[in-house]
């Protein structure tokens, strides 16, 4: 799908479908009044007979506009002027994008950077419409015998005011499909099935990665590799399994060679059957988007590549399955990870907490500058938030106001959780350091309090996307968050 830049007087752009913005209980502003204007109140008269109305995503096409280079009109409704924003924009651009889709329509012009608001300029309106358009486009059917149909949408022009718009509407578009791309990667790798989307089939999406873009480097730990390395904590986890482990290890330098990296760990369970301590039959089948946050990582690293980002960034993927078996690790066992701390295993289901620890103290080694660390970790993040907000957990104030603002801007949404030493007492072992699960109140923060023992440092944050890496039921697929989310963090990142 293209997004070309258009300029010139709005009404005399040919196109087969304005799109314009529709305000509620206020007469037409802006653009939308223009083109009423020129097709003389022809728009006005439309929605004066009530067959248009500015409620916010609601939408109505005036067919043979007249007096205009524009076929057709489709009105979108925005709300109430004053209170447009991003998460509004956003809203629109998703009624625009399916009521489209039912049409043959192949090319149209948006007119929403004549009408800027707050926090809606015009780099902003042409980043959201085109990942709002690729979003709808998006299809997972390589694995069908018959593809399904696409979008018939082929070309979304985005109508500048001026030059200057212009050109923020063309970093706007740029940086959108870049983003794009990665969260059309992470879904596509959520959504392969667990014989599809093994941990070598990762590995093998890395190099090509590493070999598509420039500035990339790769590494793939094996096994052998991980256990000289002294990653027992990581390696506990695939005993049970068939399939080989592996630590992907992908270094992107876009930036100065002084600059420290950022550190993205992202966890790669292709498949989570619980291991010994093994999870009931109901939607186990949702158990190979437990790789997610390796996805989001990779994703992001596609993202990073396609805009040769000025920025160093090293994601840092564990990825195994979780089975039972003869050789699976089972309750009561005790494990040392690679930092030296010994881990009391008391479930095995609460495996992604143990091939992080062994990510993290690996991702030191890069001396980050900031380590944060994506997974679907836990449940209870899932009964706190729902399948709205991603859990944000961080010992850094600075960090979390970046990763809350980025998650506002990109509509990729975070909500800070606590991790206070206090839900660590609850881990307390009698025969190792620590064990791996607390109590059942406050899950969340004790899981995130277990990884910060191996982030060991300021500058860490942990993402669990548990409730938000994927939708259930009839709508079941990934997502592709938090690839928005980190992008938007990644390219306004305030080095203190």
């Amino acid at each position: 799908m293209q997004f070309p830049v258009k300029r010139g007087a709005p009404a005399s752009q040919k196109t087969a479908c304005a799109i314009l913005p529709l305000f509620d209980a206020s007469p037409l502003q802006g653009v939308t009044r223009d083109f009423d204007a020129a097709s003389g109140g022809q728009i006005a008269r439309f929605v004066k007979s009530g067959h248009a109305a500015g409620k916010l995503g609601r939408t109505a096409f005036v067919h043979d506009l007249e007096g205009t280079e524009a076929q057709s009109a489709l009105l979108v409704g925005c709300g109430k002027r004053g209170e447009f924003g991003a998460k509004q924009l956003r809203s629109a651009l998703a009624a625009v994008a399916s009521a489209l889709g039912n049409t043959g329509i192949r090319d149209a012009i948006a007119y929403f950077a004549h009408d800027t608001a707050r926090g809606v300029d015009a780099y902003y309106t042409a980043r959201a419409s085109v990942e709002s358009f690729r979003s709808k486009a998006y299809r997972f059917d390589e694995l069908k015998s018959k593809r399904d149909p696409k979008p018939k949408l082929a070309r979304l022009g985005l109508s500048a005011p001026d030059a200057a718009a212009g050109r923020e509407l063309r970093r706007g578009a740029d940086h959108g499909a870049a983003i794009a791309a990665g969260v059309d990667l992470a879904r596509d790798l959520g959504n392969r099935p667990a014989n599809v989307c093994t941990p070598s089939h990762l590995a093998d999406v890395a190099r090509t990665i590493a070999s598509d873009y420039e500035n990339f480097g790769i590494d793939v730990l094996d096994e052998a590799e991980m256990e000289r390395l002294g990653m027992g904590s990581l390696l506990s986890v695939t005993h049970g399994a068939e399939e080989p482990a592996r630590l992907i290890v992908l270094d992107y330098r876009g930036g100065p060679n002084d600059s420290a990296p950022v550190a993205l760990c992202g966890k790669g369970i292709t498949f989570d059957t619980g291991g010994i301590s093994i999870k009931p039959a109901a939607k186990l089948d949702e158990m190979k988007f437990d790789m997610c946050g390796a996805a989001g990582v990779l994703g992001t690293m596609k993202a990073l590549g396609e805009l040769k980002a000025p920025i160093n960034v090293v994601g840092v993927v564990p990825a195994c399955e979780n089975m039972p078996g003869s050789r699976a690790t089972r309750p009561g066992d005790i494990v040392t990870s690679m930092s030296g701390q010994t881990i009391e295993i008391l479930n095995t289901d609460a495996e992604g907490r143990l091939i992080l620890a062994d990510a993290l103290t690996y991702a030191k080694r890069f001396d980050p500058r900031y380590i944060i660390d994506i997974a679907t970790l836990t449940g209870a993040c899932v009964v706190a938030l729902g399948k709205v907000h991603t859990g944000l957990f961080t010992n850094d104030d600075e960090l979390a106001a970046q990763l809350l603002d980025a998650g506002s801007r990109s509509r990729d949404t975070a909500w800070r959780l606590p991790v206070d030493d206090e839900y660590g007492k609850s881990m307390k072992s009698n025969f190792a350091d620590f064990a791996n699960l607390g109590s059942r109140w406050g899950g969340a923060s004790s899981a995130a309090h277990f990884l910060s023992r191996f982030a060991e440092r300021k500058g860490w944050a942990h993402l669990d996307i548990a409730g938000t890496a994927w939708l259930g039921d009839a709508a079941k697929g990934a997502t592709g968050r938090p690839v928005p989310l980190l992008m938007d963090f990644l390219l306004n990142l305030r080095m203190q």
